[in-house]
């Protein structure tokens, strides 16, 4: 029985951080401002939103991340946010 390779975020969870971490910062940069806004005005309905807003860009910045062009270009040009630097294939 052949051996299952082990996930990139089991053999390398700093990476799995790291990114997480770049896509969380990225989508609070895009929304912190509104959310900053709504909640110093007292507007929760607005600032949940906008939060949800912020959880969805993220979610659409892994989605990117998650394309081989952009796995391709993130090995060659930001290797520390690579999923994974070895050139399998």
């Amino acid at each position: 029985m052949p051996a299952i390779p082990k996930p990139t975020q089991v053999k390398r969870p700093w990476r799995s951080t790291v990114r997480t971490a770049f896509q969380a910062i990225v989508a609070g940069a895009a929304m912190a401002d509104p959310i900053y806004s709504a909640a110093t005005h007292h507007d929760s309905a607005a600032a949940t939103g906008y939060a949800a807003l912020g959880l969805a860009i993220a979610a659409g910045i892994t989605r990117v991340m998650a394309l081989p062009a952009v796995e391709t270009f993130l090995r060659r040009f930001v290797p520390f946010l690579a999923a994974d630097t070895t050139q399998e294939g």
